[in-house]
């Protein structure tokens, strides 16, 4: 396998496969998802989204545990997302329905 092929594969790797409990992950908006699409952490982490894309997001989480708005995200920004009760919250983008980030949050 040649080296830039390689990297597809870890590139592939790295968004399909959910990311373990970890301090503070890092999310990519990019190509109109989420990546990785799925997170394990801790209460009280905070998670940063960064808008890696060439286009506008705005992400939000609707649950009743826990709400958040970003509002307009512009490409090159990033947000923070303190997540503080346990469960499991859907990261969604009010512009694109399809992306959609999965927060499990443990005691």
């Amino acid at each position: 396998m040649r080296r830039s092929q390689l990297g597809a594969v870890a590139v592939a790797m790295l968004t399909a496969a959910p990311l373990a409990a970890s301090q503070n992950p890092v999310i990519s908006q990019k190509g109109k998802i989420f990546a990785p699409g799925d997170v394990t952490i801790s209460a009280g982490t905070t998670v940063k989204i960064a808008n890696d894309d060439r286009v506008i997001h705005h992400a939000y989480v609707e649950s009743k545990d826990f709400n958040f708005d970003s509002g307009e995200q512009p490409p090159g920004r990033t947000l923070d997302i303190k997540f503080t009760e346990a469960g499991t919250f859907e990261v969604l983008c009010a512009i694109h329905p399809k992306m959609k980030l999965i927060v499990k949050v443990k005691k």
